[in-house]
């Protein structure tokens, strides 16, 4: 099978319709013409992400639609590219980031996140309905807290939340996007040596060469803004398309529910022979995985198709990954997007769409699944 993307305008937030009752393993015919496989269900998923057998190189998978990498097709990642590294090197890169990432460091910056979720609300009730949501408020609070994080100056935020949508949308000068954000952190990097401050950066360059630190930075810098304000604002449209009301408990059922990273991301290459959902992967096969259906499988949600705040199990969704590479920011992240709802919600108790829910542009081509613009508006 081809991988299908376009998804149902009747529902945008459900999986593809053309991956509708496949086995948990189905062969899949990659972009590139590579026979691979496709991951529809949790346990599958869990097989593959926590199987060290599995790799997370580069140079060694297959894209089934299109790839974000650093270099040309084959060419492995360059040093500080954590994300497409396996152990031991990757282990190396984790150890030093776990120590920047720890539940108490995320902790201490929910005051920090509160502050600017209220600065936000009250710019757009000084200025007056209708807003774009996108714009005002889902796009501006990880870009803060990730720019703080890292010692980057928010006053560069529309370069580099320029370059971030291009690197993880096709055709868009991805691989120009990745240079210009190299070269901008690079420097950026070689100040912090001279000019060190409280912050990430800083803070791993005894650990780190300059090479290294720009390529996680440069990771950091996309994934620490590009998903969280993503699911700020499609969560947000979930919620009033779907009239559900918002909860405390919502965060992880509206992970769940909808699955952001597009069909085929993550996925990995089979190092050798491994059996996965009684299927045979061959050595140098890679396998996609579909989080919309992984995160909506029967086996594991009841009425998976249901958005239900307070689920009992939907903590059990996989939208954060599994394994070695399972996100490093994902309290960073259920921070923001706690904070973010909550305050929104009790600013604007009455927030509604601005435009008939059809007219509300979708990011149908992106790596991240979400929306171009939300306009909202209240009494």
């Amino acid at each position: 099978m081809r991988l299908p993307i376009e998804r149902n305008p009747a529902c945008p937030f459900d999986p593809p319709a053309g991956l509708r009752g496949l086995p948990a393993m189905s062969r899949l015919e990659f972009a590139d013409g590579h026979l691979g496989w496709l991951a529809t269900s949790a346990e599958a998923a869990r097989a593959v992400l926590g199987d060290p057998r599995f790799s997370a190189r580069q140079e060694l998978k297959h894209a089934p639609l299109f790839a974000v990498r650093a270099g040309a097709p084959g060419e492995a990642a360059p040093p500080g590219f954590f994300a497409t590294t396996d152990p031991p090197g990757h282990t190396r890169y984790r150890r030093l980031l776990t120590g920047q990432f720890t539940v108490r460091r995320m902790r201490m910056l929910e005051p920090r996140v509160e502050r600017i979720a209220a600065d936000h609300l009250d710019a757009m009730a000084a200025a007056g309905p209708p807003a774009d949501l996108v714009r005002a408020y889902a796009l501006p609070i990880p870009s803060l807290v990730i720019c703080e994080l890292l010692g980057v100056p928010y006053d560069d935020h529309e370069f580099f939340q320029d370059r971030s949508m291009r690197v993880v949308t096709p055709d868009a000068g991805g691989p120009q996007a990745i240079a210009d954000l190299t070269s901008y952190l690079g420097e950026l990097v070689r100040r912090k040596r001279s000019e060190p401050g409280d912050d990430l950066i800083s803070g791993l360059t005894d650990e780190l060469t300059d090479q290294e630190l720009t390529n996680v930075a440069l990771i950091l810098l996309v994934a620490g803004h590009e998903t969280t304000a993503n699911m700020l604002s499609l969560g947000t449209f979930a919620l009033l398309r779907q009239g559900v009301r918002y909860e405390e408990e919502a965060v992880e059922e509206l992970l769940r529910w909808l699955s952001i990273l597009h069909v085929g991301a993550p996925s990995r290459s089979a190092l050798e022979d491994v059996e996965v959902a009684g299927e045979l992967v061959r050595k140098g096969e890679t396998v996609a995985l579909s989080l919309p259906m992984i995160n909506r499988d029967p086996e594991v949600f009841a009425d998976p198709d249901l958005l239900r705040p307070g689920r009992p199990e939907a903590r059990r969704h996989l939208a954060f990954g599994h394994g070695v590479h399972q996100c490093l920011g994902q309290q960073l992240a259920r921070i923001e997007l706690g904070i973010g709802y909550r305050a929104l919600f009790e600013r604007f108790p009455d927030l509604r769409l601005a435009v008939p829910a059809t007219e509300v542009s979708l990011k149908e081509d992106a790596v991240v699944y979400g929306v171009r613009s939300l306009p909202v508006t209240w009494s």
